[in-house]
């Protein structure tokens, strides 16, 4: 039995934009026929087993044909597999989905159409103009900028296009965007109408260039706009001044290093997209967990300790998964104070049901051992869960007080390799972030490796003294340190660092 084939419009680039059904189709796929601009993202929740292949049509040649896709839709259903085939903006609007469509039922596959978020409409809005506004414009017409090149001439109706009383939108035109505004001009459209470009549309670089008919095509090469792009002809583009939204987002247009590893990468990269930056997600590290005999002591007779201290989220992961490996939970701790290094662990901790006894405000160790003095360990058995690296200030400090201390490694943090892009993308950021020290050896040696310095006009920002300490070690100058040693004091810091340097 033939499979279905599924084709799916991705949105403009804005992650956030996808649909639900598109992320659960992706989810869920046997294979996935991808583009090239798809959002960042789009395929993280892809199976580890599906059958990913990009067949995007890149930009100067080395592209696979469109019958070859055709073939290969065909051919993955006709084994019986669920296919998505990937498309940026909405399938069904200059993504050639209906030749697609066309190929399936021709061939006699079951196929369905999923419409996404097409370019036209959402970089306008994300510019600030409204394609149709009551007073402006009660049309829209959408327009490919780019014809098939093997057309004997051009099938568009110029003169139907000056007259259209609306907004006109072009599709993949900034190369030809000085063609198309003489040719408007020529067939009758006012030369002082409005008109804007908005290239990268929905995405942190995105970029708007405003003018006239006239001289859009001259202000858009001054302004080295490139692909991809949609102009917007019509006076809905004169209200952009009013309605522009996205660049007063406090980190549009910086660039944004994030360095933690990429299982808690995400949830800062998300928060610093929300805030309009450019996020270049450069994982250095990667944990790497442990299982040890001294561990499983430790879970084992987790009853009989008196004080268990957990000093990251990652442990708390770790140590929560490994009680649950072996049929315990939450109650085993029924007896035993719970203390956490900083509201960022005690949070983690709170997300498997176990509530913290004892959290300092500050997220280091020192503050930990200051905020346990009240608490009795004289000969009793104390477990400090931790990471392999972990400095020895907390069980060094409670063994001084007698307390008999187990230190288990949870994990060890290792470096990541990373990619020739990330790399090259930090060489230009404005910021680099870094949250442990073991992010700042790591990335400090990747650059190395790859005989790239570090960024010099970047400004570095630490999550807290240990690892900004770190970084002077290693000849960094660090010029933001979170006054609060978790992700949200890191991303204040960021803020106000920001807004500072922001012209009055």
């Amino acid at each position: 039995m033939a499979g279905t084939v599924y084709l799916v419009g991705a949105g403009p680039g804005d992650p956030d934009l996808m649909t639900r059904r598109a992320l659960d189709l992706i989810a869920s796929a046997d294979a996935i026929l991808y583009d090239r601009l798809i959002p960042r993202g789009a395929l993280d929740g892809a199976r580890p087993d599906a059958d990913l292949r990009y067949v995007g049509k890149d930009p100067g040649g080395g592209s696979i044909s469109q019958e070859e896709i055709e073939d290969q839709l065909v051919e993955l259903a006709e084994a019986g597999l669920s296919v998505v085939r990937l498309k940026g903006g909405d399938p069904f609007v200059f993504g050639r989905g209906g030749e697609e469509a066309q190929a399936l039922a021709a061939a006699g596959v079951p196929f369905e159409v999923v419409p996404g978020v097409t370019a036209g409409v959402a970089a306008p809005a994300y510019a600030g103009i409204p394609v149709t506004h009551r007073d402006e414009a009660s049309a829209v017409a959408f327009i490919t900028g780019h014809e098939d090149p093997g057309k004997p001439g051009s099938a568009l109706d110029w003169g139907a296009l000056a007259a259209f009383p609306g907004t006109l939108v072009f599709y993949m035109g900034v190369r030809n965007l000085e063609g198309i505004a003489r040719s408007l001009i020529d067939a009758g459209r006012p030369e002082s109408e409005p008109a804007a470009v908005v290239a990268h549309g929905t995405l942190p670089e995105q970029r708007v260039v405003a003018g006239t008919l006239a001289d859009i095509a001259e202000r858009a090469v001054a302004a080295e706009l490139t692909a991809p792009a949609v102009t917007v002809v019509g006076p809905v583009a004169g209200l952009r001044e009013t309605l522009a939204w996205i660049e007063r987002r406090p980190l549009f247009g910086r660039s944004v290093v994030v360095t933690r590893a990429r299982e808690q990468s995400s949830t800062l990269a998300r928060r610093l997209m929300g805030l309009g930056a450019a996020v270049v997600e450069a994982p250095a590290i990667r944990i790497v967990p442990h299982e040890s005999e001294e561990l499983d002591r430790a879970v084992e007779g987790i009853e009989r300790y008196a004080l268990v201290c957990l000093t990251s989220p990652n442990g708390v992961r770790l140590f929560a998964e490994a009680l649950m490996r072996r049929g315990r939970d939450a109650r085993a701790l029924a007896g035993a104070k719970v203390a956490t290094i900083g509201p960022g662990t005690a949070e983690a901790l709170a997300g498997f049901g176990i509530g913290a006894d004892v959290v300092p405000e500050r997220s280091v160790a020192e503050a930990l051992v200051e905020e346990l003095e009240p608490v009795p360990v004289e000969g009793r058995p104390v477990l400090i869960a931790r990471a392999a690296e972990a400095r020895d200030v907390l069980p060094d400090a409670l063994r001084e007080r007698g307390a008999h201390v187990d230190a288990v490694a949870l994990y060890e943090t290792v470096a990541e390799p990373l990619p020739e892009r990330a790399i090259d993308a930090a060489a230009r950021a404005d910021y680099v972030t870094f949250t442990s020290s073991s992010t700042v050896r790591f990335f400090v040696d990747a650059l190395a490796r790859a005989g790239t310095p570090f960024p010099s006009e970047a400004r570095v920002v630490s999550i807290g003294p240990v690892t900004s300490s770190t970084a002077h070690e290693l000849g960094l100058d660090v010029h933001v340190e979170a006054a609060r040693h978790d992700i949200d004091g890191l991303v204040e810091a960021l803020l106000e660092d920001a807004n500072q340097a922001a012209p009055a």
